[in-house]
């Protein structure tokens, strides 16, 4: 029995162990404890990781290279975007690097803005003509032949000098009637004299004398009155031999501007033979439209400029129209030129410049300042620190002096009035050398 009984401890012990072997094996999954890998196996998963992180983070490098192929020259390319978009914003900035020596030798001057008075301009088209108070149209006022004519086209003429000389029949007859009766006369003065002194001495009647007297009176009106008819035409008693001579002679000072008369030639009592102009004072004549009237006055300043050539000149206005043409709905106007030289031409075309009207403004500035970049724009130089910036700026009214700021500079701001073209010069160079 007892021998029987010893295998079947033996298999209880066995049993029991293996359910303690169970237990602790369920106790050691419920609690997470696991049994320790081998080192190598360890280290194995560990360099497999991190080959598995090196492969992922070289296949993202590989696909932004894939992305911003082809390498190396897009990445220079982008390099020189972003410079020339650099390069593109200082350019808008319109700064220019300029040192004080520099700008000083360059002329460059500066002036603050401010409140000024501009007067608007109006520019009118005109022409130079002949002066019409100092222009003569020699006329015969009689009818004739011309015997000689001692005066030419363009010649410089002084105010009785001898143009022409005609031979006229009417002439002869008036001055015919002149001598007659100055005979008339001195008879009449005669036996004047006479019966004067007969009536005085009591040998004659009263009415002898009073009769003679009347006769004179007579003989001095008709004698006076052929004198006025010579004088009316501007011919003189003339010589005994020569009643029919008649000569036509420079009313005034000037230049032979017109010449329609030959020697030979037969001309009328109204025939313009000679136009005598003395240039040395001119018109120039424009017309000016009802809406402009109001600006144009009597007195006002002008400037006068020539088209043909660079000349111009300063006047007043003399005339201004007191009717608007029914065709043309304009009015004449016209200025008085002093020419000295003669360089203003009758004919020559003009522009005349008036100042309409004179307004205050707040902020001006020296209107050869402005200047213009990147086509139409106006920008001011305005000094910044190591050089200037080109400031936009919103002009208004303008004259030749001052033009006004809108937007842009304030009242006391300073700003390059003298130098301000080198320096848009000196910035369209810089800009240039950065593009290339």
């Amino acid at each position: 029995m007892n021998q029987s009984s010893s295998p079947k401890r033996r298999t209880a012990v066995a049993i029991a162990a293996i359910l303690v072997l169970g237990a602790a094996a369920a106790t050691a999954i419920v609690y997470g404890t696991q049994p320790a890998k081998p080192a190598a196996e360890a280290n194995g998963h560990e360099h497999a990781g991190k080959a598995h992180d090196q492969d992922a983070e070289s296949g993202h490098k590989h696909e932004e290279e894939k992305e911003h192929a082809p390498g190396d020259k897009h990445e220079h390319e982008e390099g020189e975007s972003k410079d020339e978009a650099r390069g593109e914003q200082e350019h808008e900035e319109g700064v220019l690097k300029l040192d004080a020596e520099r700008a000083r030798t360059a002329g460059v001057t500066l002036a603050q803005a401010g409140p000024a008075a501009i007067g608007s301009s109006l520019q009118l088209p005109g022409e130079i003509r002949f002066n019409e108070d100092r222009t003569a149209h020699v006329v015969p006022r009689v009818a004739g032949v011309a015997e000689s004519v001692a005066a030419n086209l363009g010649q410089v003429v002084k105010k009785g000098q001898l143009l022409a000389v005609l031979s006229s029949p009417a002439v002869s007859e008036q001055r015919s009637e002149l001598m007659a009766s100055q005979k008339r006369l001195a008879l009449a003065r005669t036996t004047y004299q006479r019966e004067k002194q007969l009536w005085q001495e009591k040998i004659s009647a009263e009415q002898d004398y009073l009769q003679a007297q009347q006769l004179l009176r007579e003989a001095e009106i008709a004698a006076a009155n052929a004198q006025q008819k010579l004088a009316a035409i501007g011919a003189g008693a003339g010589s005994s031999g020569r009643l029919n001579r008649f000569e036509l002679r420079a009313p005034l000072d000037g230049v032979v501007v017109e010449k329609h008369l030959s020697v030979g030639e037969a001309v009328q009592d109204s025939t313009a033979v000679f136009t005598v102009s003395d240039l040395r004072s001119v018109w120039a004549e424009m017309k000016v439209a009802a809406s402009d009237l109001p600006f144009v006055r009597v007195g006002e300043k002008a400037v006068v400029q020539a088209t043909a050539f660079e000349s111009r000149a300063s006047g007043t206005v003399a005339y201004v129209g007191a009717l608007i043409g029914q065709d043309t709905r304009t009015a004449p106007a016209r200025i008085t030129l002093d020419n000295p030289d003669g360089i203003w031409r009758p004919g020559l075309f003009v522009n005349v410049n008036l100042t309409a009207s004179s307004q205050q403004v707040a902020v001006s500035i020296a209107t050869p300042a402005v200047q213009k970049i990147d086509g139409d724009k106006p920008v001011v130089f305005v000094p910044v620190d190591g050089g200037f910036k080109a400031q936009a700026v919103k002009l208004g009214k303008a004259d030749a002096q001052n033009t006004e700021v809108l937007q842009g500079l304030t009242a006391g701001q300073s700003y390059v009035n003298g130098g301000s073209f080198i320096l848009k010069s000196e910035l369209g160079k810089a800009t240039a050398e950065h593009v290339h």
